[in-house]
């Protein structure tokens, strides 16, 4: 049984959140499914202000998936840019493919459906359930985890994230009503996005502030499990990836070995690139006859 401090939390953030927010684009009541589908991909690990206009490119662009998966698969990876992990490009095009053959060009609002997509996983499956078709399930972000270790669990970290317990928690927080319950799955990501911030929480103007457990108890440090931090780009085989990528998008013909081999100093972690690039599908070719982006 939910206990009353978790009613309270789920029922506050909805408040909070109907009663302002920001208007981003995808949050338009109006906005189309497949237009909040592509925005879950390029918001992962992307800022959302190099995600908005990105989007609106697309979505002029290729207006539904059957669009999208007209194109060759590298003309996604083409117009991804630099929205980062351009694998998401070509699993979003793989996305589009799927639901072009077996859904008739709409995409699902079944979350096991959903995660039947290609590059689809748990977060991304609710969030389309949730915010485009109404679906009263838990949508877990890692600004979500963070809210519900603070006001639930009165930590000042999530630590590392378990899909169960996080999943769980966040459903224990969920008010009945489909549309009260889709109003704290996107207020709890607000909240943290803009209040309950990792760094420096504005605790004076969070509505959680009376209820939440790790003020009461007086912001205990946290002592868990660290979570998994991202290695730095700069000097990265991530940063030699895209370099390579940045020369096939600019060129319409394949781009020779030798165009290749300047781009980075160190040859072994260059081809060490180039094999992990071709092993992922993201480019196409060999020494002999040059590298493009996927075609097929």
């Amino acid at each position: 049984m939910v206990g009353s401090r978790e009613t309270a939390v789920g029922e506050t953030i909805a408040d909070w959140y109907a009663a302002g927010h920001r208007e981003l684009p995808w949050r338009h009541p109006d906005y189309p499914a497949w237009g909040i589908l592509m925005s879950e991909f390029m918001l992962q690990q992307t800022p959302v202000a190099r995600v908005i206009p990105r989007l609106a490119e697309w979505l002029q662009r290729w207006p539904s998936a059957a669009d999208l998966a007209a194109v060759p698969p590298g003309e996604a990876v083409r117009a991804w840019d630099r929205l980062g992990y351009p694998r998401r490009a070509l699993a979003l095009h793989g996305a589009a493919v799927a639901i072009a053959e077996r859904h008739g060009n709409r995409v699902p609002s079944e979350v096991d459906e959903l995660l039947e997509l290609p590059g689809v996983g748990p977060y991304t499956a609710r969030a389309v359930a949730a915010f485009a078709y109404g679906v009263r399930t838990p949508v877990v972000d890692t600004n979500a985890r963070r809210v519900l270790a603070r006001a639930i669990g009165g930590q000042a970290e999530a630590g590392p994230p378990s899909t169960r317990r996080d999943l769980e928690a966040m459903q224990a927080i969920l008010p009945v009503a489909p549309t009260r319950a889709r109003l704290t799955n996107a207020g709890i990501m607000e909240l943290g996005q803009t209040v309950c911030t990792a760094r420096a929480p504005r605790c004076d103007v969070c509505p959680l502030a009376r209820l939440c457990a790790w003020r009461v108890t007086g912001y205990p440090a946290y002592d868990g499990p660290a979570a998994v931090r991202q290695k730095r780009y700069e000097g990265s085989d991530r940063q030699v990836r895209g370099l390579i990528l940045r020369e096939l998008r600019a060129s319409e013909v394949a781009v020779p070995i030798d165009a290749l081999s300047g781009l980075w100093p160190d040859a072994v972690q260059l081809e060490r690139a180039m094999t992990g690039l071709l092993r992922d599908g993201l480019v196409h070719g060999d020494a002999a006859s040059g590298f493009t982006l996927p075609l097929h």
